[in-house]
């Protein structure tokens, strides 16, 4: 624009060191008025009918640029009369096109910093969706370990006039799991391997409880042992297996755990036996699968991921931990 200026007034039959003079003022002037237009609407995006106000303000901004261009220049060259001839008729279309030039500045800066404000807004929403899922997260996990430390610690209680060294052992192993509780809260993610090694520490201290009534049994493929698993999923679905298929029994009891790869999911089935006469597949959807089912929810975003059948007297959990993502 500096250079269209200067070849336009030279054009005109003007020395050059008016016409650079005339550019570097106009242009220098247009500048600055540009730079207070886009240090505006830095701190204030107009809305609705405010698009009128600052247009309005572009429009006199523009009449300042020229008054200031008029008097700058005829300060340095009111003594040349063919100059300020061409300076006074070229004032319209100078305004038209200062007019033009800040019109064109604001709406590039207005699209500008609305994307702006815009992608932070999202990222606002995001941080703000973040942390309430890590919160309902953590809060899910909290609720599982009251809920299983009330049933232990009943159990301790009924074994300490009965059977004291079993109640020792139990409550050994009641703080080892609840150790590395607390050690995984922070980690996310874990390799099934982990997984099963805590969920061992668990089923120990159920054998204590339930005896010789409960066994257990793992059919893992070895492929599947370092997938991974969000961290602390399985005590919930294996506890409730057994108060599925131990509580309204008086007979033994088999819980079987199996896992393979199947496509790019880690798919996990957990199956009890249960007593259609004394018990319902409803009492087995409470609410340590409900639990489940909103982490994985919370997790992937889909609601597909825990399906729960009965039939022939089985109950069967399966779980689907899709394996796409970088769980590092």
């Amino acid at each position: 624009m500096l250079t269209d200026n200067i070849i336009v007034i030279h054009y005109l039959n003007q020395p050059w060191e008016i016409a650079i003079v005339d550019g570097l003022v106009s242009v220098g002037l247009l500048t600055l008025a540009g730079l207070l237009i886009i240090h505006t609407l830095r701190f204030y995006l107009p809305t609705g009918k405010q698009y009128i106000n600052i247009f309005s303000k572009c429009l006199i901004l523009a009449v300042i640029w020229v008054l200031l261009i008029k008097v700058i220049l005829h300060f340095f060259y009111g003594q040349n009369a063919a100059y300020s001839k061409l300076l006074y008729e070229s004032l319209p279309v100078r305004f038209s096109i200062g007019f033009l030039l800040l019109g064109c500045f604001t709406m590039i800066g207005i699209l500008w910093f609305s994307q702006q404000e815009q992608k932070e807004s999202e990222t606002r929403k995001q941080d703000a969706e973040k942390l309430a899922k890590e919160a309902e997260l953590f809060k899910l996990r909290q609720q599982l370990q009251p809920h299983f430390l009330f049933n232990s610690l009943n159990s301790i209680n009924a074994l300490i006039g009965t059977r004291p060294e079993e109640a020792r052992r139990m409550v050994q192993q009641l703080s080892e799991f609840l150790r590395g509780t607390i050690k995984k809260e922070d980690t996310d993610w874990i390799s099934l391997k982990e997984e099963l090694q805590y969920l061992e520490l668990y089923l120990n201290i159920e054998k204590v409880r339930f005896g010789n009534r409960l066994s257990t049994a793992f059919q893992i493929d070895k492929e599947s042992t370092e997938l991974k698993i969000p961290a602390l999923l399985l005590q919930p679905i294996v506890e409730n297996a057994i108060k599925f298929g131990l509580y309204d029994t008086t007979g033994q009891t088999e819980i079987i755990l199996s896992a393979k790869k199947e496509g790019g999911h880690l798919l996990i089935a957990v199956t009890n036996p249960f007593d259609p006469a004394t018990a319902s597949p409803i009492h087995g959807t409470g609410f340590g699968l409900k639990s489940i089912q909103r982490r994985l929810y919370l997790l992937f975003g889909r609601k597909d991921l825990l399906t729960s059948t009965a039939k022939d007297n089985t109950f069967t959990s399966i779980i689907k931990i899709p394996q796409t993502q970088n769980h590092e």
